[in-house]
């Protein structure tokens, strides 16, 4: 019989390898779809569009998902999510039509709604001190998306886009198997069989919700997004191939996820509030200076006109890149630390309304980026847009968190004052 640290122990990585599998799965378009957008024409909406699609699907689901991990326990919901898409996932690799590959991209999709029942799963394991941590760990997985770009572009080399997805549905398939034989169900983690679906959906009138929505939309569905538009803008921006494109777009999509332990560890230790308020900051810095486009300009000098030219080479890129996703992985960890602490009775269903937010920002903003560069022509519009959100963020934050907390400050030190006279 298994003790119950080693049940936690098993749980948590058995749940980390398969959340990284079906992130790798959910990013599939990333990679595979640069050589589909040249085989079928396609522009750049289109390929936002396509390579969004299953992360529509992955968001829509994660609040039913995280309500079934609630009633019925993360294990069943979990490698159910898994079998269901081993199909669809073999399917892109004969699909001939762009349709086709919609389709079978919302179908894929439902392996991002792996996340609202994994991190409930996970966190019920682990006692409220440690929750941060094992949430951190778990979204680790999100590194999936770097393996995407580190495998996924060999096998096109070698063997053509098709080959991809059967892989990667093979792979599925064997990673739901071994999470069903290492991982355990404990059914004092499930809600009251009374609580009932609006009881549960409740919560969707808390405006405190809606703010960590906002939040998590850009620390998670920014990074979705990036990382879906990263490959692409390396080759049209730099002139990079596939496979060198992809590497340097994984120097963001890794640390996105793995140090995303990292930050529940500092959760655990300094509060949600200060690690997310400083995680926004450093992300507006950051992508201030990737918004400013290439740019020539002529100045008339004593000595007649000079030329200058103001870009960002592929260095400084990359480098302010790899802050950015560092950052967002510190702040997917701080924003789940505020679930945690706030819902800690009913974290399936408010994990699934917040993976949502931030899984819906992740499809609609590479949709945006492509319709902003047909539209403007200037690769760096995505980084404005996403500029502009972290701007409302940030915004939000001061007036409902941080301006508070100098209030409720003053008032203490008045009162103190009081008192001393």
């Amino acid at each position: 019989m298994a003790s119950q640290k080693s049940k936690q122990i098993s749980v948590l990585i058995m749940s980390t390898v398969a959340f990284t599998v079906c992130f790798m799965v959910w990013m599939i378009f990333a990679v595979i779809g640069i050589p589909i957008k040249e085989q079928l024409g396609l522009n750049e909406t289109q390929f936002g569009i396509l390579a969004a699609m299953p992360v529509l699907t992955g968001s829509l689901v994660r609040l039913p998902l995280g309500m079934m991990t609630d009633k019925f326990g993360g294990r069943p919901v979990f490698f159910t999510i898994m079998l269901i898409t081993v199909i669809p996932i073999y399917l892109i690799g004969q699909a001939t039509e762009y349709w086709q590959l919609l389709v079978a991209g919302l179908f894929v999709g439902i392996a991002g709604g792996a996340f609202s029942v994994g991190i409930a799963y996970c966190a019920r394991w682990f006692d409220k001190k440690n929750q941060g941590f094992a949430m951190g760990v778990f979204g680790a997985g999100n590194a999936g998306a770097a393996l995407t770009k580190l495998i996924a572009p060999s096998i096109v080399v070698a063997w053509g886009w098709t080959m991809v997805p059967t892989i990667f549905s093979v792979l599925m398939l064997v990673t739901a198997l071994a999470f069903f034989f290492f991982t355990y169900s404990d059914p004092s983690h499930r809600v009251e069989s009374h609580v009932t679906v609006g009881h549960q959906l409740k919560a969707l009138k808390d405006p405190n919700v809606w703010k960590i929505c906002q939040y998590y939309s850009i620390v998670f569905g920014g990074y979705v997004a990036l990382a879906l538009w990263m490959t692409k803008y390396y080759v049209q921006e730099y002139g990079f191939d596939l496979k060198s494109a992809a590497f340097l777009a994984a120097c963001f999509s890794l640390p996105g996820g793995v140090l995303r332990a990292l930050g529940g560890w500092f959760s655990d230790k300094y509060g949600a509030h200060k690690v997310t308020w400083s995680v926004l900051w450093v992300c507006w810095v950051c992508l201030f200076i990737l918004s400013y486009p290439q740019t020539e300009f002529t100045v008339k000098t004593v000595t007649g006109p000079q030329t200058y030219h103001i870009y960002l080479n592929e260095y400084v890129f990359t480098a302010l890149m790899f802050t950015v996703g560092v950052a967002m992985a510190v702040g997917k960890a701080s924003v789940f630390k505020y679930i945690s602490d706030d819902y800690p009775s009913n974290i399936g269903v408010i994990s699934g309304i917040v993976g949502l937010a931030g899984g819906l920002g992740g499809f609609l903003l590479p949709i945006m980026f492509g319709a902003l560069v047909d539209l403007t022509g200037i690769r760096s519009s995505c980084f404005m847009l996403m500029y502009g959100v972290v701007w409302v963020s940030l915004i939000w934050m001061y007036w409902t968190e941080v301006r508070d907390a100098d209030v409720m400050r003053g008032k203490h030190e008045l009162v103190a004052a009081d008192n001393l006279e």
